[in-house]
């Protein structure tokens, strides 16, 4: 949404007259709507995190984050699986969450690190404990460079994130969002977004893999064969299920029934933290690959590409950009 003084009407305040350019005017659109930004984003360390939910205090005291051998990370992206893979771990480490005898959400059994987080006392959950989180790899607490904590790092095809993002940031008020595709490309191309830029956190994560315990695991692999992707989990994580689990596991994470599950989908939390919607919408809103395809004009899709080609050209990890992809 524009601020409302953009708004042309007879009491209104605005900037522009007959004879100013049309780029002038764009470019106090984006003004303002980089103004709105540093008001409704915390930078801590050169990195952009949602004010609302998390507070300075918290982020200063996580690199001493005192971990265990057995702790369990998942490393997102926003936009790129997050709330799937809580379900996921929920459900791959708590049979009371598989049978559903117990009424607690999975972003409370795999809570964030560093958001909502001041409330909750770390140190006297159980073993293993199971987190998620957007960091960059130089914010997550030192130890984890010990490799005996694991981390799970989820990536998704960016041109998918970024229109998940647009979509949601339109739905949710976390902050203002620029109104178009177009718009929200440039922030998102250029990092002014929770999260940063895209290329600098995968790439960040990447270039230092060899200082952590970690398994790079691509979203749309998740999304062609489930079963498979739980198996290369749970292989990872040293977890062995029994085929009955497996299935129930499986099924229970698949899009559809996360949607239409309140212990899984998130809407309480972000209701909570966010405020109401501003539209009719869900948090899990379509989770398919390619809907770029629907969002992009051919323009905006090459000037991504080339971005995309000169950032990733060094990265060997594999991208699926459309639902009919193979990958091997």
């Amino acid at each position: 949404m524009l601020p409302s003084f953009l708004i042309i009407g007879k009491n209104a305040v605005h900037p522009s007259n007959e004879r100013q350019s049309s780029t002038s005017m764009l470019v106090f659109i984006w003004d303002c709507i980089m103004e709105d930004l540093e008001r409704d984003l915390l930078t801590f360390e050169g990195f952009y995190f949602h004010r609302k939910a998390c507070d300075t205090g918290v982020l200063e005291n996580l690199d001493d984050f005192e971990l265990r051998d057995d702790d369990v990370f998942v490393v997102t992206y926003p936009k790129s699986g997050t709330i799937w893979a809580q379900q996921i771990l929920s459900l791959i480490y708590f049979e009371e969450h598989r049978k559903r005898t117990e009424n607690l959400e999975s972003h409370h059994r795999v809570p964030f690190l560093e958001y909502c987080s001041r409330d909750i006392d770390f140190a006297s959950r159980p073993s293993p404990r199971l987190f998620v989180t957007h960091l960059p790899y130089y914010l997550v607490p030192r130890g984890l460079k010990d490799k005996k904590a694991k981390i799970i790092y989820i990536y998704r095809n960016p041109k998918d994130v970024m229109c998940s993002y647009f979509h949601f940031l339109n739905t949710y008020p976390v902050y203002k969002a620029a109104d178009t595709i177009d718009a929200f490309m440039k922030q998102f191309l250029e990092g002014k977004v929770v999260g940063n830029l895209w290329f600098d956190h995968i790439r960040g994560w990447y270039e230092h893999r060899n200082y952590f315990n970690i398994q790079f695991m691509m979203y749309e692999e998740m999304k062609k064969d489930l079963r498979s992707s739980v198996f290369k989990l749970c292989k990872f994580l040293g977890e062995d299920l029994s085929e009955e689990t497996m299935d129930t596991v499986v099924r229970q994470a698949t899009f559809e029934n996360m949607k239409n599950d309140p212990l899984a989908n998130n809407e309480n939390a972000l209701y909570w933290n966010f405020g109401p919607k501003l539209r009719e919408g869900h948090f899990l809103r379509k989770g398919t690959i390619g809907d770029w395809k629907n969002q992009m004009t051919v323009e905006q899709n090459e000037r991504f590409d080339k971005i995309f080609q000169k950032q990733m050209k060094d990265i060997p990890l594999q991208f699926i950009w459309d639902v009919n992809e193979t990958w091997y």
